[in-house]
């Protein structure tokens, strides 16, 4: 058994997520952590709402609240999506929590005393209209590199290049257009060139151990080239105050430095509440743990670079050398799994342009496990993909109910009137063993996919066998057999089906884990063999260590479960004599008449407003 990370990326709480965000991070982490337990792996799946920076700052402005009103509605927003749509984090939690708090501080102060964090003065960004500071990705211009415009403050998205506000050329506020005046302000820059060599060399690793996406790993390598110090604090009073600079509260940790240590710090805060408060370091001291990062592909640099760098500047193990803090040697990412962008109707999402579907809109009206199979089988695992409503229609009648659902429906509704319960088999025939022995090597297939990140071809293997029993139906006609004497025959059958029934909705079960429970209590189950996340309200752990924002505030909710009782991967026989009743459809066949109702729904623009990207 391994000790595996899955650390997912942090949704950020300016507002509610759509499809899109959870196409990139949510499901594929689910699938695979889901996967990973029941081959025997203790998974610590972790993440939670990235609550700082400036468009927080600006969202809450439009509103007439404060930063930290808008981010708790937020984050119980976000909690009660992700709960609904079943991912099975270990804990969700926030980067405003006390302890991500001083743990990041903690994580600041060994970089800097280190030596990979250097003072500058350098030319910050300001709203005339409002005195605030700008960031990066908050400012547009001509790419002076090539020339591209539409280029950001932190990146051109179109040559891939770094870059800094400054650089672009004719620099506008993506918030209302004025041009930004550039300010002389001390900040402290994470010392990249000085940790480039240790990032080479473990890029270098990671390419030759072969299993990370070529676009991802190629990506990581050319941004190495062009390498130099990033800022790490920001003019801004919302956010982690920085150690040191207690007398200046209008600078703050920059929100990227402090939203990756979040993997760090829901591991360690997932400890203490589970009463091991050492228990974390399993998954981060010990070399042989995995860790695995989801995220969509525009957030790649962060993983590959800066997160990576933060981590090598901690352990001491850069070119200036240094010490390891209490934390002790924290372990680099095994792999960052980067999904590509889904589109919607062939336009990117923008929840600022109204072409936004969000999560809980859509699970208000349709099956969560509709959604997860969606992703899973069309969505960006290596290339965008494109959600339409159509395709979304066709998908769930022709695969899901007309497939999976009917197999299942027809072989209970078979059972449940031939017989009451799953009926002992008399002679195997050929066909009979050749479905068992080719859904029970499906096991093996599946499972390699999923652990190698390759979901598409997972759950398109899946449901071939789901097509193979469906045929297997059509050859054997059991619904013809009705003599006394063919009732054996009947049995056997029968059996045989409830058997790859059974099979095919625990190799089913990390895709669709809702519909895999419904299955499972049909064949007489107890319904539990996908357990589900749940929401707790905790207190704070720290609460000494908050700014003043945060006064009156004691608790949050998390999102947390016991996953301990998902099956083991494999075969498990059923229980001759088990009770089967009259089922219920799993999955609801959608009218075709949506298509046109759900394109007239999203077709209405909404106000611009950057904050909601």
């Amino acid at each position: 058994m391994s000790h595996i990370l899955s650390a997912v990326a942090w949704p950020y709480a300016n507002g509610p997520r759509h499809i899109g965000h959870v196409a990139g991070f949510g499901v594929p982490s689910d699938v695979f952590s889901r996967y990973m337990r029941m081959a025997g792996h203790d998974v610590l799946m972790v993440s939670g709402t990235d609550e700082h920076g400036t468009p927080i700052l600006v969202a809450a402005d439009a509103e007439g609240t404060s930063a930290r009103e808008l981010a708790d509605r937020n984050n119980r927003l976000i909690v009660e999506d992700l709960v609904a749509l079943g991912l099975s984090y270990d804990l969700f939690t926030r980067t405003t929590a006390s302890n991500h708090y001083a743990v990041v501080q903690n994580m600041f102060r060994t970089v800097r005393d280190n030596g990979y964090m250097v003072e500058q003065v350098t030319r910050s960004a300001i709203s005339p209209s409002t005195g605030r500071t700008l960031p990066d990705r908050y400012i547009e211009g001509t790419c002076p590199i090539c020339s591209a415009p539409g280029a950001r403050g932190d990146q051109c998205d179109t040559c891939g290049n770094q870059l800094d506000p400054t650089d672009l050329i004719d620099p506008r506020s993506r918030i209302n257009g004025e041009i930004p005046e550039f300010i002389e302000s001390n900040h402290w820059f994470l010392d990249l060139p000085a940790l480039a060599e240790a990032l080479g060399a473990w890029l270098d690793e990671r390419e030759t151990s072969g299993t990370w996406r070529p676009n991802v790993i190629r990506f990581s390598k050319n941004i190495l080239e062009e390498i130099r110090p990033r800022a790490m604090t920001r003019d801004i009073d919302w956010g982690i105050p920085v150690p040191g600079w207690e007398d200046q509260p209008s600078k703050r940790l920059y929100v990227w430095f402090d939203a990756v240590i979040g993997y760090l710090s829901a591991s360690i805060e997932w400890a203490r509440r589970t009463g091991d408060p050492e228990a974390w370091r399993q998954w981060w001291n010990n070399p042989e743990a995995l860790s695995y990062y989801f995220m969509g592909k525009d957030n790649i640099v962060f993983h590959s670079q800066i997160w990576p760098a933060e981590l090598l500047g901690y352990n001491g193990q850069g070119e200036r050398g240094g010490e390891p803090g209490d934390l002790g040697v924290l372990n680099l990412p095994t792999e960052v799994v980067s999904s590509e962008f889904l589109t919607m109707e062939g336009r990117k999402f923008s929840s600022s342009h109204g072409i936004v579907i969000y999560v809980r809109d859509f699970l208000s009206r349709y099956q969560a496990d509709a959604l997860r199979y969606f992703i899973s089988a069309a969505g960006p695992e290596t290339a965008d993909a494109d959600f339409t409503w159509a395709e979304f229609v066709r998908r769930t009648n022709g695969e899901l109910v007309a497939g999976w659902g009917n197999l299942v429906n027809r072989t209970a509704s078979m059972i449940h009137k031939r017989f009451g319960e799953i009926p002992a088999p008399a002679q195997l025939e050929e066909i009979d063993r050749a479905l068992l022995d080719s859904v029970a090597a499906g096991f093996a297939t599946v499972g390699d996919l999923i652990r190698h990140h390759r979901q598409k071809a997972a759950l398109t293997e899946a449901m071939r066998l789901v097509g193979e029993a469906n045929k297997y139906v059509a050859d054997t006609e059991p619904f013809k057999l009705k003599a006394e004497e063919q009732l054996p025959r009947l049995a056997t059958i029968l059996h045989t089906l409830a058997q790859v029934v059974a099979d095919l909705n625990l190799m089913l079960s990390p895709f669709l884990p809702h519909a895999a429970n419904d299955v499972d209590r049909i064949l007489g189950g107890a319904g539990q063999i996908a357990p589900m996340p749940r929401i707790e309200e905790v207190d704070e752990l720290d609460p000494e260590v908050l700014p003043n924002d945060f006064v009156g505030r004691t608790g949050y909710p998390i999102i947390t479960g016991d996953y301990a009782q998902a099956p083991t991967w494999g075969r498990h026989e059923v229980a001759v004599g088990t009770p089967v009743g009259k089922p219920s459809p799993v999955f609801v066949k959608l009218d075709e008449a949506i298509v046109e109702e759900e394109l007239a729904r999203y077709s209405q623009a909404r106000p611009d407003d950057v904050t909601g990207a």
